[in-house]
């Protein structure tokens, strides 16, 4: 079928590989670094970058032979700046806690790199169901690294994840200690570097 066509494929599976946003292409780490002290909000902020790439992707797809080319940028903003503005008012009717959480974050999904990358160098070029595959494909990409990064940060940092304790009291007990340095934005930059590091020594190999 067209729809599951091998272009189609590769523009859902490149994403989450060889075309990483930020294992590759090193783009979006600015939010990566700072929602990631723990798990919950490092979720939410990647479902909700997920579903603005996919669907900014499709109207700018849909738009893109009828916007003027002198102003498609404005045109892009303007859809992403509405489309941010709905996912911020329903993490806040849903799940306000996670929205204090993540802060200024959401709104500045506006200039995230990843999501304007991809409206200029894809939705722009192609049709509205590669584009939204495409779009999927690199927020799935963007949250598989803020789960890991989080889940890790929240595990040694706090002892718990998704605000559960999973360390047991009697670690604690026996002298174990959480690390402090895991709820800092500096250990979150580490993180990321040692998962490119891994990323590109397993796909890159030199001839």
């Amino acid at each position: 079928m067209a729809l599951f066509s091998k272009q189609n494929k590769e523009a859902f599976t490149n994403p989450l590989n060889l075309d990483h946003p930020i294992l590759f292409q090193v783009l979006g780490i600015c939010s990566a670094l700072a929602v990631t002290s723990q798990l919950k909000p490092a979720i939410v902020m990647g479902l909700a970058v997920t579903v603005i790439t996919a669907f900014s992707n499709v109207i700018i797809s849909i738009l893109r032979n009828t916007s003027p080319n002198r102003i498609r940028i404005v045109v892009q903003l303007v859809v992403v700046a509405a489309l941010v503005t709905i996912v911020s008012q329903v993490l806040k009717a849903f799940v306000y806690d996670v929205s204090v959480q993540l802060s200024v974050y959401v709104g500045l999904i506006i200039t995230n790199c990843i999501l304007m990358g991809r409206l200029e160098a894809f939705a722009m070029q192609n049709k509205p169901w590669p584009s939204f595959l495409d779009g999927v494909g690199n927020g799935l990409g963007y949250a598989m690294i803020l789960v890991v990064v989080g889940a890790v940060r929240e595990f040694f940092g706090r002892g718990s994840l998704l605000g559960f304790q999973i360390i047991p009291d009697g670690a604690y007990e026996a002298g174990y200690i959480n690390n402090g340095m895991m709820t800092m934005p500096a250990m979150a930059l580490i993180l990321v570097g040692i998962v490119i590091w891994i990323h590109r020594a397993y796909f890159y190999k030199e001839k």
